[in-house]
């Protein structure tokens, strides 16, 4: 089951429904343990491999390469650069970068017709329910609204602590 909470951002003070996350992040070793029920791998090799997908990543997408995993999706980095960009080509520098973030998309399954059926991580039978904390926060928490994929609405990375089932 996930959950949101109502939202009025400040930018349109329209109202919208934002994800909510509760409790702790679950940890490699709860996952490890999860793939390894799933699978003939012990929980240990699993772990040891999960411990060790960061550095993975990290030395491919270093090379300038995208690391697709299937039934995951793709992750690849992108470069900040500083605000003010420069009047030529021949100006442009590496010294304008400032920053870089890990972008991932998740895999998609397509129809014949190259629409969109399912993506990966998006569990199709979600059910949505009201949080039962505060739902008329106006706090103006991050917008995320029309994401890569078009579609509207709103995600919160942050958890709101407790445990909405009680």
């Amino acid at each position: 089951m996930a959950f949101f909470k109502r939202i009025q951002k400040k930018v349109n003070n329209m109202w919208y429904p934002q994800s909510v996350t509760w409790g702790k992040a679950v940890t490699t070793r709860e996952v490890a343990d999860e793939l390894s029920v799933l699978s003939t791998v012990t929980r240990g090799d699993t772990y040891a491999v999960m411990e060790n997908l960061g550095r993975v990543l990290s030395s491919y997408m270093g090379q300038g390469r995208t690391v697709k995993i299937d039934g995951v999706g793709t992750f690849y980095y992108t470069a900040n650069t500083s605000k003010n960009g420069v009047a030529t080509a021949e100006e442009v520098s590496s010294s304008q970068i400032n920053g870089v973030r890990v972008r991932f998309i998740p895999e998609v399954e397509r129809s014949s017709s190259n629409q969109i059926m399912t993506r990966s991580m998006v569990n199709t039978k979600i059910v949505w329910e009201e949080w039962g904390g505060d739902s008329t926060n106006t706090s103006g928490s991050t917008d995320n609204t029309g994401g890569e994929s078009g579609e509207g609405g709103s995600e919160s990375g942050g958890s709101t602590g407790g445990n909405p089932l009680g």
